[in-house]
């Protein structure tokens, strides 16, 4: 299954409402949103992206 490509203009953070960055796995498929300024992780399942706080994985701050 696909996203739609028009769908990651319209998604924020949920959290802050900021941008989001599109991560792709090894494979090139659209893999997770990343929140740079919340610094989380919002996974995408089945080609639907899980935009729930408590579903996002933390990611480390950049050193």
């Amino acid at each position: 299954m696909t996203i739609d490509h028009r769908l990651f203009e319209l998604l924020v953070c949920p959290v802050c409402k900021g941008p989001l960055e599109l991560q792709r796995d090894e494979r090139n498929a659209p893999h997770e949103f990343v929140c740079p300024a919340d610094h989380l992780a919002f996974p995408i399942r089945d080609g639907i992206p899980v935009m729930v706080e408590s579903e996002a994985r933390s990611i480390p701050l950049p050193p």
